[in-house]
């Protein structure tokens, strides 16, 4: 989860901040003195929450509120005030918590566990990973776009491995098969991760991807695939496959032999 954290005091804006990036739900946080900073920011860039302080210079929260609402309504707002008194504004504009100063971090883990269990409940009806023949990622049946294609080869290759950690350098010796894994390409190909990942957060479909370190996966419980069913044993997906396996892309042909294999000798 990214989130945006709003407060004038720099000192409580600080520790709002390094709070939330204690917590696991959250990707990033970054902080600002004013409501004008903030929407700036968010022309350029993405957040799912924001946690905004009541009594703020300019612009107040609530009226931040509304145009979040009207802007971004799929965005979680979490009030952060030291005045109880604003409890029915605060639901008036549909915030999604209310969290009054001092924060005690257990009250703002509770509130942004609640903000990204929406997220997750609104995210999608179905998200299908299709593979036989050419791969796509359909959410609702309708085909999720990356802004580069090897964003989505990435991705294909993550769930051509069902789920098992897969470092950088092996996904980028795949992708790259014929380039060095030197430092631009290390930048280079860290650009893609982050490209693929923004892709699935901003269809609300980023918790199936698992980032930690120097490794990666998909996590297979959160999404459907065609080839996952093959190898189970699924009636229908056997018979729904002719000899053709993500054709876009050459790296895919062992897997493609492997499902011959299995159509030929079970």
């Amino acid at each position: 989860m990214k989130v945006i954290c709003v407060e004038d005091e720099l000192p409580v804006l600080q520790e709002l901040v390094a709070m939330c990036l204690e917590l696991e739900a959250v990707e990033t946080a970054v902080g600002f003195g004013s409501a004008e900073e903030a929407l700036s920011y968010l022309k350029k860039e993405d957040a799912d929450a924001a946690l905004l302080d009541i009594h703020l210079p300019g612009m107040d929260g609530l009226k931040m509120a509304e145009v979040l609402r009207a802007k971004r309504p799929q965005m979680k707002v979490i009030f952060v005030t030291g005045d109880a008194g604003h409890a029915l504004e605060a639901f008036a504009v549909h915030a999604s918590g209310y969290l009054l100063k001092p924060v005690r971090r257990e009250k703002l883990a509770s509130e942004i566990a609640y903000a990204a269990e929406g997220m997750a409940c609104r995210r999608r009806g179905t998200l299908e990973a299709r593979t036989f023949g050419n791969f796509d990622l359909l959410l609702d049946g309708r085909p999720v776009l990356f802004r580069q294609a090897k964003c989505k080869e990435l991705l294909a290759y993550l769930i051509d491995r069902q789920g098992a950690n897969v470092s950088r350098r092996e996904a980028f010796a795949v992708l790259y098969e014929d380039r060095m894994y030197d430092r631009p390409m290390q930048k280079q190909f860290d650009v893609i991760i982050r490209s693929m990942r923004t892709t699935l957060t901003d269809y609300g479909i980023g918790d199936i991807f698992e980032l930690g370190g120097a490794v990666m996966r998909i996590i297979p419980e959160r999404i459907s695939c065609d080839a996952w069913r093959f190898f189970r044993g699924d009636p229908p997906a056997v018979h729904a496959y002719f000899g053709e396996y993500m054709n876009n892309y050459s790296w895919a042909r062992q897997t493609e032999s492997n499902m011959t294999w299995k159509m030929m000798h079970e």
